[in-house]
């Protein structure tokens, strides 16, 4: 029995690791948690990717979108941004890239708080063999958790 759980807390070990506050998961998601409401942390993510000279394409509130068909869900937010500037590069390096992009920041509100997630570039990296890209992966991971640390707080 012991053995058992020793070899399942190693797995869950394995699938999560702990970047700058941020958990980064096997499943290619970064999820932070983040202090106040999803409205609010909304506003701060708004600001922080104009801040960079980034564009929000779409705000979708899924919770009013539930609400209107009738069913409810606890505030659920997705904005989606970018610039084909940083876009581009990534989709010369392979197209298949663009499944993913433009960016996206999730922020919902659960039992447990609100948090935020976003597609972690080492995992875009993975999915489309975007070796020859790293220098502008790294340019996108650090905008990426800027905005998320700036919405955060």
């Amino acid at each position: 029995m012991r053995n058992r759980f020793k070899h399942a807390v190693l797995g869950l070990m394995a699938g999560v690791m702990v970047v700058g506050g941020a958990v980064a998961r096997d499943n290619g998601l970064v999820i932070r948690d983040v202090k106040g409401s999803v409205a609010a942390t909304v506003e701060r993510a708004k600001l922080a990717i104009d801040k960079r000279g980034l564009k929000v394409i779409a705000h979708l509130n899924h919770a009013a979108g539930a609400a209107k068909a009738g069913l409810s869900l606890p505030p659920t937010q997705l904005l989606i941004f970018g610039n084909p500037k940083v876009g581009t590069p990534l989709m010369k390096c392979n197209r298949t890239v663009a499944i993913d992009l433009p960016q996206k920041l999730l922020i919902w509100e659960d039992s447990r708080g609100t948090h935020l997630a976003y597609n972690s570039p080492e995992y875009l990296r993975k999915r489309h063999g975007l070796d020859e890209c790293a220098g502008v992966l790294k340019k996108v991971n650090g905008a990426l958790a800027g905005i998320a640390a700036e919405a955060a707080e």
